[in-house]
C-alpha cells in the first residue's frame, strides 16, 4: 500500500478537487493524507481519509507562503511517505525539495496557470519570484497533470513537457429532492440566477450581473461562496436599496451547495477574457451547474463555451453590458421550450461529465507510481 501526501494551501473544506482525487486514490488501496490549513473561520472536517491542518501565524502574503512552506517541508521530511503530491505552484518548494532530499516520487497538480492570475500580473516583483520558482522545478519534474487541454497545452509549449489532464468534473451525487426553497429560505415566487464559487473575484463577472439582475423583473440573484469582490459587492447591494433582489450565502460543503445550486433556474459563468488564467480556465461552478441540472450562461471562455455549445445545455454571451445581459437573463428564464430541451440536453451530460468517469484518467497517471 503507497503512501501518499497531497498538500494543498486552502483549509482543504471546500476543496473538491483534492477531496476527489484523495477519495480516488484511497479506495484504489493507497494510504492517503491531504495536508492543508487551519483558520479561525474553517468549518469541522471529517474524512475518510487522514487529514492534518496547520494552525500558521501569517494568513496571506509573502511571509505566509514562506511560513507555509518551512512548515510543510519540515512535516514532509519526517512523514512515513511513497509519493509527494503538490497541488499548485505555492505548494510546490517544499514537496520539490523534500522529494530530493528522501528521493520520493513527486506529482505536480496544477489547478490554473499559476503565474497568470491577475492577483499579481500588476504586482512585478511578485510575478517574478513565483516565475522564477516555476522556472527552476518546473522542468525537472516527471509527472505532471493539470485541469483542461488549454493550460495543458500552454505548459507544454512553455517547457516541451508532456502534460496529463484531468478535469474538475463533481461526483454524481444524490441529491435530496425533499429540500425545497422555503427549507432554505429562498423566494418561492421568483426565479432564482445564480453565480458560485469559492473565487468570486475581479473579472469574474459578478458586477455585471448584479448590474443586470436589477432589470430583470421577478427574477433575484444568488451569489453562494467566497472571493475578493464580495465586501464591495455587499456595499453596492446596501447602496442602491438591492436586498430584495441579491441574496448572499457563504461557503458551505458541496452536499449543502448543490441542495441550493438545483433549486435555480439559471447558473452563470461569466469569466473575463482579461488574463492568460481566465481565458483558458474551466471552473467547477459549471460541472455543478451540469449536475444540478440548471441550463447555463457563460461567456465566451474558450474551455466553458466549447462545453456549452457542444452540449446545447445554454448561451454563450459575447457582451457584458447590462442591458444586454438583462435581456438574454430575462429570456433564457421564460422560454419554456428552449428550457426542457436545455435539461434534456443536461441530463444526458451529467452522465458524462462527471467524476465517476474522469477518475479514470487519474488513475491512468497514477498506475504506475501505485
Amino acid at each position: 500500500m503507497k503512501r501518499i501526501i497531497l498538500s494543498v494551501t486552502n483549509d482543504l473544506v471546500t476543496d473538491q478537487r483534492v477531496h476527489r482525487i484523495a477519495t480516488t486514490l484511497l479506495k484504489n488501496g493507497s494510504v492517503v493524507t491531504l495536508v492543508g490549513r487551519f483558520l479561525p473561520a474553517s468549518l469541522p472536517l471529517q474524512r475518510d481519509y487522514r487529514t492534518h491542518r496547520m494552525k500558521l501565524f501569517f494568513k496571506k502574503g509573502p511571509l505566509f507562503y514562506a511560513e507555509y512552506n518551512i512548515r510543510l517541508c519540515f512535516y514532509l521530511l519526517f512523514a512515513k511517505v511513497d509519493i509527494l503530491v503538490s497541488n499548485d505552484l505555492d505548494t510546490l518548494s517544499a514537496n520539490y525539495l523534500v522529494s530530493v532530499i528522501r528521493k520520493k516520487v513527486l506529482v505536480y497538480d496544477s489547478h490554473e496557470y499559476f503565474t497568470g492570475v491577475p492577483e499579481i500580473q500588476e504586482r512585478k516583483s511578485v510575478l517574478y519570484i513565483w516565475e522564477s520558482i516555476e522556472k527552476l522545478i518546473f522542468p525537472k519534474l516527471k509527472h505532471v497533470y493539470t485541469v483542461n487541454e488549454s493550460i495543458a497545452r500552454l505548459y507544454q509549449e512553455k517547457y516541451n513537457k508532456k502534460i496529463g489532464v484531468v478535469r474538475n468534473m463533481p461526483l454524481r451525487v444524490r441529491i435530496d429532492k425533499t429540500i425545497d426553497r422555503k427549507d432554505l429560505e429562498l423566494p418561492v415566487d421568483k426565479k432564482i440566477v445564480l453565480i458560485q464559487g469559492a473565487g468570486i473575484n475581479v473579472d469574474r463577472g459578478a458586477e455585471e450581473a448584479l448590474d443586470a439582475i436589477s432589470l430583470v423583473n421577478g427574477a433575484v440573484l444568488l451569489i453562494i461562496g467566497g472571493g475578493d469582490v464580495i465586501t464591495g459587492l455587499k456595499t453596492i447591494v446596501k447602496n442602491r436599496h438591492m436586498e430584495e433582489k441579491v441574496i448572499f450565502k457563504p461557503k458551505m460543503p458541496y452536499e449543502q451547495l448543490i441542495c441550493y445550486t438545483r433549486l435555480c433556474d439559471l447558473g452563470l459563468s461569466l469569466d473575463k477574457d482579461t488574463n492568460i488564467n481566465y481565458k483558458y480556465s474551466l471552473p467547477n461552478k459549471l460541472f455543478d451547474y451540469i449536475q444540478a441540472g440548471i441550463p447555463v450562461l457563460c461567456t465566451n471562455i474558450v474551455e466553458v463555451a466549447k462545453i456549452v455549445q457542444s452540449w446545447q445545455i445554454g448561451m454563450v454571451v459575447n457582451s457584458l453590458d447590462r442591458h444586454e445581459l438583462a435581456d438574454i437573463i430575462d429570456n433564457m428564464l421564460i422560454d419554456k421550450d428552449q428550457i426542457n430541451l436545455w435539461r434534456e440536453n443536461l441530463s444526458r451530460a451529467a452522465g458524462e461529465l462527471c467524476w465517476e468517469n474522469e477518475e479514470k484518467e487519474l488513475l491512468r497517471i497514477y498506475e504506475k507510481l501505485l
